[in-house]
């Protein structure tokens, strides 16, 4: 938080006046692209696309069975897009949380609540796939399963 000059910085007196920000999940919530574009370069280290660029708002209301967002207060601090094939697989994408919420249930959660978006259409599978430091977050904290894969790369 940035706090004016004028105003000593007592995070003490901010957390028993101002209280704790509660995470709220969305299903399908609003997001807007220049947040989701910030959150993508903070989560995987890329630079900020513009949305002429990149339009999260326009893919995912044509391509994804849902996606979930977590807000604390206005701040987008979590996101996942999850994409189906129409019938019974769903999986995940892009799963994001801000730096500033990790360590905090933030990232089970989206995930929790992608789980409960695609059961309830009717999908039987939930897929991901992840780099091998993300193992423990996703078998364990998550209950996915390991499962063999594959991947093509197309460049």
């Amino acid at each position: 938080m940035m706090w004016p000059d004028s105003i000593a910085r007592d995070e003490s007196l901010c957390w028993r006046y101002l209280g704790p920000v509660a995470t709220v999940y969305e299903w399908r919530g609003a997001f807007t692209n220049p947040e989701v574009n910030a959150l993508h370069a903070e989560a995987f280290g890329t630079r900020v696309f513009d949305e002429s660029e990149w339009d999260w708002v326009g893919l995912v209301h044509r391509h994804s069975l849902g996606w979930v967002v977590a807000r604390e207060g206005l701040e987008l601090v979590g996101f996942v897009n999850v994409l189906w094939d129409g019938l019974v697989h769903a999986w995940l994408q892009d799963t994001m949380v801000a730096v500033s919420a990790r360590g905090r249930g933030v990232g089970t959660g989206v995930v929790a609540l992608a789980r409960d978006g695609a059961r309830a259409a009717g999908c039987e599978y939930l897929h991901v796939d992840f780099d091998d430091h993300l193992r423990p977050f996703y078998l364990g904290a998550c209950g996915f399963a390991p499962a063999n894969a594959g991947l093509l790369t197309l460049d």
